[in-house]
Protein backbone atom coordinates (compact mmCIF):
# COMPACT_ATOMS: atom_id res chain seq x y z
CA UNK A 1 0.00 0.00 0.00
CA UNK A 2 2.70 2.37 0.97
CA UNK A 3 4.81 4.07 -1.77
CA UNK A 4 7.08 5.91 0.14
CA UNK A 5 10.55 5.11 0.23
CA UNK A 6 11.73 2.74 2.97
CA UNK A 7 12.90 3.84 6.28
CA UNK A 8 16.46 4.75 6.63
CA UNK A 9 19.17 2.53 7.87
CA UNK A 10 18.04 -0.59 10.12
CA UNK A 11 14.47 0.75 10.64
CA UNK A 12 13.70 -0.47 7.22
CA UNK A 13 13.57 -4.45 8.75
CA UNK A 14 11.14 -2.71 11.23
CA UNK A 15 8.91 -1.58 8.50
CA UNK A 16 9.41 -4.66 6.16
CA UNK A 17 8.14 -6.78 9.41
CA UNK A 18 5.23 -4.80 10.39
CA UNK A 19 4.46 -4.90 6.35
CA UNK A 20 4.85 -8.56 6.28
CA UNK A 21 0.65 -8.81 7.19
CA UNK A 22 -2.30 -6.60 4.81
CA UNK A 23 -4.92 -6.03 7.43
CA UNK A 24 -7.46 -5.28 4.51
CA UNK A 25 -6.88 -8.32 3.15
CA UNK A 26 -5.69 -10.73 5.53
CA UNK A 27 -2.80 -11.45 3.20
CA UNK A 28 0.04 -12.70 5.55
CA UNK A 29 3.90 -13.04 3.94
CA UNK A 30 4.77 -14.81 7.13
CA UNK A 31 2.67 -17.91 6.02
CA UNK A 32 4.65 -18.59 3.27
CA UNK A 33 8.32 -20.42 3.86
CA UNK A 34 9.87 -17.63 1.65
CA UNK A 35 8.08 -14.93 3.36
CA UNK A 36 9.74 -16.23 7.05
CA UNK A 37 12.94 -16.47 5.25
CA UNK A 38 13.45 -13.06 4.43
CA UNK A 39 13.51 -12.74 8.18
CA UNK A 40 15.22 -15.64 9.04
CA UNK A 41 12.14 -17.08 10.95
CA UNK A 42 11.42 -20.83 11.21
CA UNK A 43 8.30 -22.20 10.93
CA UNK A 44 8.19 -23.14 15.04
CA UNK A 45 9.19 -19.20 15.36
CA UNK A 46 6.19 -18.19 13.85
CA UNK A 47 4.11 -16.87 16.66
CA UNK A 48 6.45 -15.09 18.54
CA UNK A 49 7.64 -13.23 15.45
CA UNK A 50 3.97 -12.20 15.01
CA UNK A 51 4.00 -11.09 18.93
CA UNK A 52 6.70 -8.76 18.08
CA UNK A 53 5.26 -7.77 14.49
CA UNK A 54 1.97 -6.35 16.51
CA UNK A 55 4.18 -4.95 19.26
CA UNK A 56 6.10 -3.10 16.87
CA UNK A 57 2.70 -1.95 15.36
CA UNK A 58 1.26 -0.84 18.35
CA UNK A 59 4.73 0.64 19.04
CA UNK A 60 4.35 2.88 15.45
CA UNK A 61 0.35 3.75 15.95
CA UNK A 62 1.95 5.17 19.53
CA UNK A 63 4.09 7.36 17.01
CA UNK A 64 1.42 8.74 15.08
CA UNK A 65 -0.61 9.58 18.49
CA UNK A 66 -3.08 6.29 17.96
CA UNK A 67 -4.14 3.46 20.65
CA UNK A 68 -2.86 0.42 19.99
CA UNK A 69 -4.69 -1.33 17.58
CA UNK A 70 -5.52 -4.42 20.19
CA UNK A 71 -3.63 -5.81 23.01
CA UNK A 72 -0.26 -6.76 22.78
CA UNK A 73 2.87 -7.92 24.57
CA UNK A 74 4.80 -4.29 25.27
CA UNK A 75 7.37 -3.71 23.02
CA UNK A 76 9.75 -2.80 25.75
CA UNK A 77 8.88 -6.38 27.36
CA UNK A 78 10.06 -8.14 23.92
CA UNK A 79 13.14 -5.98 23.70
CA UNK A 80 14.43 -6.33 27.41
CA UNK A 81 14.49 -9.98 26.51
CA UNK A 82 17.52 -9.46 24.31
CA UNK A 83 21.10 -8.33 25.45
CA UNK A 84 22.71 -5.61 23.20
CA UNK A 85 26.09 -4.64 23.10
CA UNK A 86 28.19 -1.14 23.20
CA UNK A 87 31.13 -1.77 21.14
CA UNK A 88 33.92 0.74 22.25
CA UNK A 89 37.17 1.11 19.55
CA UNK A 90 40.32 0.77 22.35
CA UNK A 91 42.37 3.30 19.84
CA UNK A 92 39.53 6.06 19.91
CA UNK A 93 37.34 5.14 22.90
CA UNK A 94 34.79 5.80 20.16
CA UNK A 95 31.74 3.80 20.80
CA UNK A 96 28.21 2.72 19.06
CA UNK A 97 26.03 -0.30 19.16
CA UNK A 98 28.25 -3.68 18.15
CA UNK A 99 25.71 -5.09 15.28
CA UNK A 100 24.25 -8.24 15.67
CA UNK A 101 26.30 -11.33 14.04
CA UNK A 102 24.97 -12.94 10.97
CA UNK A 103 21.86 -15.35 11.32
CA UNK A 104 21.00 -13.28 14.95
CA UNK A 105 17.57 -14.01 16.05
CA UNK A 106 15.45 -11.47 14.96
CA UNK A 107 14.47 -10.03 18.18
CA UNK A 108 18.08 -9.39 18.36
CA UNK A 109 18.14 -7.76 14.66
CA UNK A 110 14.74 -5.73 16.02
CA UNK A 111 16.61 -4.47 19.03
CA UNK A 112 19.52 -3.64 17.44
CA UNK A 113 17.37 -1.39 15.14
CA UNK A 114 15.72 0.16 17.27
CA UNK A 115 18.73 0.61 19.16
CA UNK A 116 20.23 2.51 16.25
CA UNK A 117 17.73 4.54 15.52
CA UNK A 118 17.34 5.95 18.71
CA UNK A 119 20.64 7.21 18.53
CA UNK A 120 19.71 8.59 15.32
CA UNK A 121 16.71 10.52 16.27
CA UNK A 122 14.44 8.35 13.37
CA UNK A 123 12.39 6.24 16.13
CA UNK A 124 9.64 7.95 16.49
CA UNK A 125 9.60 8.76 13.07
CA UNK A 126 8.52 5.59 11.58
CA UNK A 127 4.65 5.23 12.15
CA UNK A 128 1.80 3.17 11.54
CA UNK A 129 -1.07 4.61 9.21
CA UNK A 130 -3.78 5.67 11.28
CA UNK A 131 -6.53 3.67 8.80
CA UNK A 132 -7.69 0.92 10.71
CA UNK A 133 -8.20 -0.99 7.65
CA UNK A 134 -4.11 -0.51 6.91
CA UNK A 135 -2.13 0.44 10.13
CA UNK A 136 0.92 -0.14 7.51
CA UNK A 137 4.28 0.68 8.94
CA UNK A 138 5.79 4.00 7.44
CA UNK A 139 8.36 6.22 7.73
CA UNK A 140 7.12 10.33 8.24
CA UNK A 141 9.76 12.50 6.03
CA UNK A 142 6.92 15.26 6.64
CA UNK A 143 9.01 18.47 7.81
CA UNK A 144 6.62 18.73 10.94
CA UNK A 145 6.54 15.10 11.94
CA UNK A 146 2.81 15.13 12.22
CA UNK A 147 2.22 12.27 8.86
CA UNK A 148 -1.05 10.89 9.19
CA UNK A 149 -1.45 7.76 6.45
CA UNK A 150 1.04 5.91 4.58
CA UNK A 151 -0.70 6.90 2.04
CA UNK A 152 -2.44 9.99 0.88
CA UNK A 153 -3.60 8.90 -2.16
CA UNK A 154 -4.88 5.41 -0.91
CA UNK A 155 -5.76 5.82 2.91
CA UNK A 156 -5.89 9.40 2.96
CA UNK A 157 -8.28 9.51 0.25
CA UNK A 158 -10.33 7.42 1.95
CA UNK A 159 -10.45 9.33 5.15
CA UNK A 160 -11.15 12.73 3.44
CA UNK A 161 -13.68 11.40 1.22
CA UNK A 162 -15.53 9.74 4.70
CA UNK A 163 -15.13 13.30 6.41
CA UNK A 164 -17.03 14.91 2.88
CA UNK A 165 -19.64 12.39 3.26
CA UNK A 166 -20.24 12.71 6.81
CA UNK A 167 -21.00 16.39 6.47
CA UNK A 168 -23.23 15.88 3.36
CA UNK A 169 -25.20 13.30 5.49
Amino acid sequence: MNERSAAPGALALVESLVNTLDIETGHDSLDTADGRARFGVAEKELAEARELRESLRAALLAHAGHRPHREVTPLGELLSRVPLYVAVDERDGSAGFAAPAAGAPLLTRIAAAVAEALVAGTWTRLKACEAETCHWAYYDRSPAGRGRWCSMQVCGARAKMRRYRAKEG
